[in-house]
């Protein structure tokens, strides 16, 4: 009885409900933290370019391909907030939005498994293959959030920058997923030379393995450019 007088009581007074959160509610450009990528799968398959698993969605109304992107925050004080995103795998307008969404799923790759952009060894290169875009769902990576408007001139939150191995942020940035993973080692044996380890798709998860030493090797963090300006 007197559960039911509180919760009429609730809905008919409103004065101690939460503020609502406004717009202006965003991630501040330039924080960096890991994040998590997940694929809504849109049913869109197309053997010949290797799109299958249905995970790539197709716009009825542009013909546009693409993947429709969820990036959750792990680390950071604005770990759990969610940004989302569309990564273009085809425009009827030209090859510009494809080969933006093949720059970022490069750059992801070399920042969840630890590849050096530059590094071209054979082991390098494989790790840079996937065997579909389900290798992706789930790649945890080191980013950088930035702010833009959208169709409708509202701002929101992107993934302005991959941070790949080749930016000093990055030993940092993945240090925190040891410490969130509980620090426990002994993936590989990868951990004690001091190089990054790479990983094979045929033989690893798209994130770093957890015994990996994140300490990037020299390069020029400046020579990248964002994935879309």
């Amino acid at each position: 009885m007197n559960n039911d007088s509180h919760h009429q009581a609730a809905w008919s007074d409103f004065n101690n409900a939460d503020a609502q959160q406004g717009e202006f509610n965003l991630i501040p450009k330039g924080t960096q933290a890991l994040v998590r990528m997940a694929i809504k799968p849109g049913g869109h398959d197309d053997a010949s370019k290797g799109w299958t698993g249905g995970y790539a969605t197709a716009s009825d109304e542009t013909g546009a391909v693409f993947l429709s992107c969820e990036f959750v925050l792990l680390t950071g004080p604005f770990a759990k907030r969610k940004i989302w995103s569309n990564v273009g795998l085809h425009s009827n307008k030209g090859p510009t939005w494809a080969q933006m969404g093949r720059s970022f799923i490069k750059a992801v790759l070399n920042s969840s498994r630890n590849i050096h952009p530059d590094e071209g060894s054979p082991e390098a290169q494989r790790a840079r293959q996937i065997r579909s875009f389900g290798d992706l769902d789930g790649a945890e990576f080191a980013a950088r959030i930035g702010i833009e408007k959208d169709g409708q001139g509202e701002y929101r939150n992107i993934i302005r920058l991959v941070i790949e191995p080749d930016h000093k942020e990055y030993a940092e940035l993945m240090q925190a997923k040891l410490q969130r993973d509980g620090g426990m080692g002994g993936g590989s044996g990868g951990g004690s030379g001091g190089a990054p380890a790479m990983a094979s798709p045929a033989s690893a998860a798209p994130a770093p393995q957890s015994g990996t030493n994140y300490t990037p090797r020299p390069g020029n963090a400046q020579s990248r450019p964002a994935w879309a300006q």
